[in-house]
């Protein structure tokens, strides 16, 4: 189900979402400015908070906040395409460290792309708990 004939149209999207992951591991910070949109938002998966784009890369820059480890599978995820939105629904377990507390969390989460300038960038992101295993 969504998988079979996926459009070849979906691999920039998935290529995004492969740099959006990448970088977080990596602390890439440039590369992520380039890849979220400047109003761009994510709800936290843990507190339900908001945090915007800036704020988000100094937590990164400064080592406040650091993914450890993401797990993914990539058939798992879905993308749904109009004109100039993408919509990915995937899944990850991923281990975060914040202010020195760390914790692994199971989510589905969904990021929402606009296109910019002929590429995708990430405008929204927003996670929600999963058991582990589901």
């Amino acid at each position: 189900m969504g998988h079979h004939g996926r459009m070849t149209t979906d691999a920039p999207v998935l290529a995004a979402e492969d740099t959006f992951f990448r970088s977080l591991l990596s602390r890439d910070t440039a590369a992520l400015r380039d890849l979220l949109a400047e109003d761009f938002a994510i709800v936290d998966v843990m507190s339900g908070n908001v945090t915007d784009r800036d704020p988000l890369l100094d937590a990164l820059d400064a080592e406040v906040l650091t993914f450890d480890a993401v797990e993914r599978d990539p058939a798992e995820a879905t993308v749904r395409q109009r004109p100039g939105v993408a919509v990915v629904v995937g899944r990850t377990r991923m281990t975060m460290t914040f202010a020195g507390r760390s914790a692994t969390v199971a989510s589905r989460y969904t990021h929402v792309y606009v296109e910019d300038g002929g590429r995708w960038r990430l405008l929204s992101a927003q996670g929600t708990p999963v058991a582990d295993g589901e």
